[in-house]
């Protein structure tokens, strides 16, 4: 498959080529890499959901869209996106990278879904990024049904923590180990205002902060039995 080829999967055809050959390319490729809009297009595929579930879903409370969007917005959902539209094919890696499958690396491939909805906003605006976002996840959306959703351990930790009125957690990375086509991430998930936190691991950044969400979550319930400072 060629870039016209994704730009008609997209429904959306760049002004600015250059975006879309970033986009594609993975920090192995070279110094001209697809990290810087992979954030933006986290931030604005985060945004672009939120207004879908918004609009398709009048009558749920923002908990349960919340569940939807962080199950549309994960690791594994994005790593489907780019397979349907095709990514393993146009994904620019190193040669290395290449060997090692990094082709068919959910990591890659989902940051490169979002790099690509960070270079249409920039290409196109938020209104060229959402209708991209509805050409993908659209269907996802319309079909879905809020109470089917499990919590994963980031929301149910926030929502925990909100409950009894203490601050969200944070996040941050404390190690990145092993090499590029195969780092594994350590995050750190802290509650300041209680001096708690937990370390969890992972082969992508969301999967680490996942599972310290979960250890720290773990933790905080087994203190907060009768009498405990941790009761609203």
């Amino acid at each position: 498959m060629g870039l016209d080829a994704l730009q008609q999967r997209l429904g959306w055809r760049y002004s600015q080529p250059a975006l879309l050959v970033r986009a594609l390319t993975h920090r192995s490729h070279g110094a001209d890499h697809n990290e810087r809009l992979e954030f933006l297009g986290d931030a604005v595929l985060n945004l672009a959901i939120s207004q879908l579930l918004y609009e398709q879903f009048a009558d749920s409370p923002e908990g349960d869209l919340t569940r939807v969007r962080a199950h549309l917005v994960r690791e594994d959902s994005l790593h489907r996106t780019a397979l349907a539209l095709g990514l393993p094919t146009v994904v620019r890696l190193s040669e290395g990278e290449a060997r090692a499958g990094g082709a068919h690396r959910p990591s890659i491939l989902a940051d490169a879904v979002e790099a690509l909805i960070g270079a249409t906003f920039v290409d196109g605006g938020f209104g060229a990024a959402l209708e991209v976002v509805r050409r993908l996840f659209g269907e996802q959306i319309h079909g879905a049904e809020t109470d089917r959703f499990s919590k994963d351990p980031k929301t149910e930790l926030q929502e925990w923590l909100q409950a009894r009125r203490i601050p969200v957690p944070s996040y941050r990375i404390v190690a990145t180990r092993g090499q590029a086509h195969a780092q594994t991430f350590e995050v750190e998930c802290a509650v300041p205002t209680l001096a708690l936190a937990e370390l969890g691991h992972g082969r992508s950044r969301r999967a680490a902060e996942q599972e310290a969400a979960g250890r720290l979550l773990e933790l905080l319930k087994s203190r907060d039995g009768p009498g405990s400072p941790l009761r609203s």
